[in-house]
């Protein structure tokens, strides 16, 4: 008899329970729909902006005007002129009283710099002034007296080589003729308008690393290979201005335009340059990177010219005393 009511009242709880547990779930998915949507669309949108991001271009400075052959020249010959004004001083970096000392000294300056050549050919040149006196040097000797250059056994080997064949081949004398001189160990094109331009008066242009990086900078080439940097600088400018362009171009590289961070807001020629802005613009901040002369620090001749107006280098320290 008990059983009796209790099954409808169990009866009427289900259909109670079911409809409480159907009511929140459509009411939460109602709420959700919405939402899911909403964050569909905007992942998708996303995802398409991002997509066309990939396909478009970064955006840049407005492109430059494409230059003619004509504006080129012109601008090249400009920056020129203006270098000119800047370093009226500009001279080959390397102490030297004939070509011989300057042809050693140009194949000591493979990686170092001309402070240090110019603080190790007095020495070197105090023992063996002439192609014979060095050829006669035994290679360890030659090695102690370079080894501040650093790669000394390899410069010996040039030394000992060009020391040979000026001795051998041209009676003790360094050859005038770039046909020549490139024969000699050691000696590319690079060393020998070096020692055309500055001992015998023959234009040559001098392609270093400081040369190539600033033709590159400046639009004047697109090539890294030094021949072929030569031969498009050469088109640009008459014969007559190579060996002090060089020497200007040098000059601005070690002094301004550095590789790694260029002074490009202390810069005369910026506003002739495609490439400023790869450097310091600020012109405080550029000021300190300026170096030798123009920051106020020695320059790399032990003997500079006459109108050079920085200090000279000094000399090299003497070894300290065993103790």
């Amino acid at each position: 008899m008990n059983d009796t009511p209790e099954k409808p009242t169990a009866a009427k709880k289900v259909p109670a329970k079911r409809t409480t547990t159907k009511a929140p779930a459509k009411k939460t998915a109602a709420k959700t729909a919405p939402a899911t949507k909403a964050t569909t669309k905007a992942v998708a949108k996303k995802t398409t902006a991002k997509a066309a991001a990939e396909k478009a271009p970064a955006k840049k400075a407005p492109a430059r005007k494409p230059e003619s052959r004509t504006a080129l020249v012109r601008r090249a010959r400009r920056i020129n002129r203006e270098l000119a004004e800047l370093y009226p001083y500009a001279h080959p970096e390397l102490d030297f009283t004939n070509s011989f000392e300057l042809l050693v000294a140009t194949v000591l300056s493979a990686q170092t710099t001309d402070m240090r050549v110019n603080q190790t050919t007095p020495r070197l040149f105090a023992v063996a002034p002439t192609p014979e006196d060095m050829a006669a040097l035994p290679p360890e000797e030659l090695e102690e007296l370079i080894r501040p250059t650093g790669f000394f056994r390899a410069k010996t080997k040039s030394l000992l080589g060009l020391s040979a064949a000026l001795r051998d081949r041209f009676g003790g004398e360094v050859p005038g003729r770039l046909e020549d001189l490139v024969t000699l160990p050691g000696v590319g094109r690079k060393t020998a308008n070096v020692v055309l331009g500055n001992a015998f008066g023959v234009p040559g242009i001098t392609v270093d690393t400081h040369f190539g990086r600033l033709a590159r900078r400046f639009g004047w080439t697109t090539q890294e290979d030094a021949d072929k940097v030569e031969a498009d600088v050469a088109a640009i400018f008459p014969k007559s201005e190579w060996t002090m362009l060089s020497h200007r171009v040098v000059f601005h590289g070690r002094r301004v335009c550095h590789s790694r961070k260029p002074a490009c807001g202390a810069c005369p020629i910026a506003p002739l340059c495609p490439s400023y802005g790869e450097g310091e613009t600020d012109p405080e901040k550029a000021r300190k990177l300026l170096k030798y002369e123009l920051g106020g620090q020695p320059g790399q001749r032990l003997k500079p010219p006459a109108d050079y107006p920085g200090q000279p280098a000094p000399p090299m320290a003497p070894p300290a005393a065993a103790s």
